[in-house]
């Protein structure tokens, strides 16, 4: 099978980690005869440093005539703390997602056995967590109409949302609560916001269609509580863009690792997978970063194209290099492999169907050695 995937290797460490994830892309390739085309595309900083603006045009285009699109990580600390910049790496990103029409942003969040001391969280509160957030992304505040007075002394952003909206991104989510725990829950701020009485209203109408999945309300202040308190008793959640955001960072600290956290964005016609950290720009060039989130971002890909059995080989693989102890400075100081190293073990296991063996001792000294 042949697929074209447009890479945004973007800002930071972005083209480290995107670099591994084309050796795994590679090894699927091989191993389960595919034919991936990569086409580069530039978005962010480094995007802004060549054209003057975050994504132009021509790059929108190249990506939504792609099949995927894997994302690297962008922003540059250049740009965070200027607020008379008119140009920022993020406008890319939205600009992307608003031009594909990527409105269902899924972000699964599980913990690992092997790196629960890595968790903030007690390890009684570990067991048992594996849930998933989907996230409206493509309206609300972020994308409503902003103002500001001619004295700046007043703005003014509004958070909007349509039924049609709701209803598309809640369908999703019943059909994947069925296919898990078969429990669903809203989180909202339905107490003070009008957009939340609505999505309250809609998602009640829908949940009418899916009987085998429990539906709950949870307001935002209270779910961001019971992440921390008891992570174990969600199954999939589902909420608008902004408290998206905020509650999906929140449960990313769960894992004891944001490198370990990949996500999906998908709308109609095409899917964008990306690792949920950012560019991390203090780490670039030092292949101290851990790639594992952008190469689980793939296997989120490989689902997305209904090559399940490829998806389950790159999980497996990370599990093992896991389990093996081939990991990166984020998750043991003491012990850790480089990200070129990682990305070297995870496609080899792929390739070679699991039967791998290590040189122990070159591991601890980041040089990967397969036997």
């Amino acid at each position: 099978m042949k697929k074209e995937i447009a890479v945004i290797s973007g800002d930071g460490i972005g083209p480290e980690v995107v670099q591994q994830a084309i050796k795994t892309l590679d090894a699927i390739a091989y191993r389960f005869n595919h034919t991936f085309q990569y086409n580069p595309v530039e978005m962010g900083a480094c995007a802004i440093d060549k054209y003057g603006e975050a994504i132009t045009n021509e790059d929108l285009e190249k990506c939504a005539k792609s099949d995927a699109i894997l994302l690297g990580a962008i922003g540059d600390p250049r740009f965070d703390n200027d607020p008379t910049l008119n140009v920022r790496p993020e406008q890319g990103l939205l600009k992307l997602r608003k031009h594909l029409g990527l409105y269902s942003n899924i972000r699964p969040i599980a913990t690992y056995d092997i790196i629960s001391d890595q968790s903030p969280l007690k390890n009684e509160r570990l067991n048992d967590v594996d849930f998933v957030i989907y996230r409206e992304l493509i309206g609300g505040i972020y994308f409503g109409e902003k103002k500001l007075n001619k004295d700046e002394t007043e703005a003014s952003d509004l958070c909007s949302y349509s039924v049609k909206q709701i209803e598309r991104i809640a369908h999703e989510a019943f059909k994947a609560a069925q296919q898990r725990k078969k429990k669903l829950t809203l989180v909202d701020k339905a107490n003070v916001l009008e957009t939340s009485r609505l999505w309250r209203k809609t998602v009640t109408s829908i949940s009418k269609g899916y009987p085998d999945v429990e539906l709950d309300f949870l307001f935002v202040d209270n779910a961001a509580m019971q992440i921390i308190q008891q992570p174990s008793s969600f199954d999939v959640v589902l909420t608008e863009n902004m408290f998206g955001d905020i509650i999906s960072d929140l449960a990313s600290v769960i894992t004891g690792s944001i490198g370990l956290l990949p996500s999906a964005s998908t709308g109609k016609s095409n899917g964008m997978f990306e690792p949920i950290h950012g560019s991390y720009p203090q780490a670039k060039g030092q292949d101290i970063a851990n790639p594992n989130a952008t190469i689980l971002s793939v296997a989120m890909m490989m689902d997305y194209f209904e090559f399940f059995e490829e998806a389950k080989a790159i999980r497996e693989a990370v599990e093992w290099t896991l389990s093996e102890g081939i990991v990166s400075k984020d998750i043991s100081k003491a012990a850790s492999s480089g990200c070129n190293v990682i990305g070297d073990h995870i496609a080899n296991y792929i390739e070679n169907y699991g039967e791998v063996k290590i040189n122990k001792r070159n591991t601890e000294e980041s040089k990967g050695v397969f036997i």
